[in-house]
């Protein structure tokens, strides 16, 4: 289900997954399959850790990456969530053969 909110997407960012729900900043992102197939990698993500250890581990992982790239915006593009993400976005068929836990890969 996707909705549309410049107050819960961050600044900077123009979308968010809390599942079951995709945030978008503006109704014009509903037409960019980029974007929601990207949003669509992580609603798979967080079904796969039943949400909240998703979330747990968003953020230590992020934590963690912090402190090796000294910068918060390195620290969230290399979590194994975004990079799983951003490198198969633009492959809309990524889901129909993705397996299982991929984001490990991403480690």
């Amino acid at each position: 289900m996707i909705f549309i909110s410049k107050y819960i997407v961050p600044k900077g960012f123009v979308g968010l997954t809390l599942y079951p729900f995709i945030f978008l900043k503006n109704k014009t992102l509903k037409e960019d399959t980029t974007l929601i197939n990207h949003e669509r990698i992580h609603l798979k993500q967080q079904l796969e850790l039943c949400i909240l250890a998703f979330y747990l581990w968003y953020l230590i992982e992020w934590f963690i990456k912090i402190l090796v790239y000294k910068n918060a915006f390195s620290a969230y593009k290399n979590i194994s969530f975004e990079r799983e993400a951003y490198l198969n976005e633009n492959d809309l068929d990524y889901l129909t053969t993705r397996k299982n836990w991929a984001f490990i890969n991403y480690l």
